[in-house]
């Protein structure tokens, strides 16, 4: 133990150290699935917990393993990057004890001299501000505990207290009735001296109904040893709330949805009805948006100044500029390659944009039309069910209805150049690699294999037949 600690010395430029409990079944998820690889607006339970560390600036990270913990490991492995800023570790609790046990597991990777913030990766909302608070009252020398009022408790550790000050918690199955009557409750959230947590953490015993090693009862060390414990107490159960069920999951989606949908509204944005509205990314808007019931935006997306999004869309990972309208039940995913909209395009209904489709200004993406890797210059339209894929088109192309860029040999893709004003025909086929002199018309029902000259008429069917005095087939 630090001696500085010992002396009870306050040092507000200690290093932050967290520790996130991830070791649990999750029994009442009913899922094979870890329960804390769960997802809440698109990312894992944990690694919505793992980014408030990183806003917190911490030194290190140490992610508790026990179920599933192959799984989990490996998901925040590959999800946290150089970016994270923090020093990521994993120890895992075999067998699961207990919260002090699990705490007890990821000592051997915390330094003394931090402040050590205990999380749950069950628990996804907790502000970086609170934690800030609580860090603040933490102090580096007193024990801080995160607590909220419940008008039902059932469950959870009552805080128990003389006065202003806490002298322990007491854990549901151990209270009495008139502790049970405390409304009171530890949110599972601390903030502590890692040198006082370490001494603590050897003298716990697990004489309690459970037979578990309880984090919890440090409060009563601290209070022996006089070291000042304080609570942090919040008004906001979302902050605090956990997910051990699907109930409980869906109804935390929606809390979080629901406050994000209130921020983009209280910047301008129209939200048609905010209870029909999700966020799974990050979503920035400019001015003047409006966004219809049941669009789900997922990744990195931007909307432009006046942008109008109808009803039931889809859309990843894309860029829309401005006064750009996308009609109903389009989607758009842009995936690694990404998707843009130009300036007063309009797109679908019922439309496809995959990734790579970079759609110029005022182009038209009619229903049923799927674009994909393709490159659509000012103007070029393509109005109703057609299929664009690896091509480029140039400016004031019509594309007409049923065409299709056949662009896969079955080993390789080829591309399609169609030049600008090229009048495609309807139910067209181009096969790659192909180009379409610029002003050039293909008649419809065409196969065009070969280039198209400039300016001129191409003409690619079978010649038409009528056979007089044919009879059908009869029974």
């Amino acid at each position: 133990m630090t001696q500085d600690l010992i002396n009870g010395s306050t040092d507000m430029a200690r290093p932050v150290d967290v520790v996130i409990m991830a070791a649990g079944k999750g029994t009442r998820m009913k899922s094979r699935l870890p329960k804390v690889l769960h997802l809440l607006a698109g990312r894992a339970l944990v690694r919505h917990v793992l980014d408030t560390a990183s806003q917190l600036s911490a030194r290190r990270v140490v992610v508790i393993t026990g179920h599933g913990a192959t799984e989990v490991e490996a998901e925040l492995s590959i999800s946290t990057g150089d970016t994270a800023g923090f020093d990521l570790r994993f120890v895992r609790q075999e067998p699961q004890l207990g919260t002090g046990h699990a705490v007890q597991q990821a000592l051997p990777a915390l330094a003394d001299d931090g402040i050590v913030v205990v999380l749950s990766g069950d628990v996804p909302l907790t502000a970086a501000d609170t934690l800030r608070r609580l860090i603040e009252a933490c102090g580096g020398d007193k024990l801080a505990l995160l607590t909220i009022d419940f008008a039902d408790p059932t469950g959870y550790g009552r805080i128990v207290r003389q006065g202003d000050a806490v002298q322990a918690i007491v854990e549901q199955k151990d209270a009495s009735a008139e502790q049970r009557a405390i409304r009171e409750i530890y949110s599972g959230i601390m903030a502590v001296p890692a040198a006082r947590l370490k001494a603590w953490l050897a003298r716990l015993g697990n004489d309690n109904a459970q037979g578990e090693y309880y984090l919890t009862d440090i409060v009563k060390f601290a209070v022996a040893d006089g070291v000042g414990v304080v609570a942090h107490k919040i008004a906001d159960p979302v902050q605090v709330a956990g997910v051990n069920s699907p109930v409980q999951l869906a109804e935390l989606e929606r809390a979080f949805q629901l406050r994000q949908a209130r921020q983009f509204m209280e910047q301008g944005v129209r939200l048609a009805d905010p209870a029909r509205f999700d966020v799974r990314g990050d979503l920035r808007c400019a001015q003047d948006v409006a966004i219809d019931v049941n669009c789900v935006f997922e990744g990195q997306v931007s909307l432009g100044e006046g942008v109008r999004i109808g009803a039931n869309c889809v859309i990843a990972n894309a860029a829309i500029a401005a006064n750009a309208v996308i009609h109903p039940f389009t989607h758009i995913d842009g995936e690694q390659a990404g998707v843009t909209v130009g300036e007063g395009a309009l797109v679908g209904p019922f439309a496809r944009l995959r990734p790579g489709a970079q759609l110029g200004a005022e182009v038209h993406i009619g229903n049923f039309v799927e674009v994909k890797n393709s490159t659509l210059a000012k103007g070029a339209k393509a109005n109703h069910l057609a299929y664009l894929g690896d091509a480029t088109v140039g400016e004031r192309v019509n594309y007409g209805a049923g065409s299709i860029t056949a662009n896969y040999d079955g080993a390789f893709k080829h591309r399609t150049v169609i030049e600008a004003d090229v009048h495609v025909g309807s139910n067209c086929v181009l096969v790659a690699p192909v180009t379409l002199g610029a002003g050039g018309t293909v008649g419809g029902g065409s196969t065009i294999t070969q280039d198209t000259p400039a300016g001129m008429l191409s003409v690619a069917r079978g010649r038409q037949v009528s056979i007089a005095n044919w009879q059908r087939p009869r029974k």
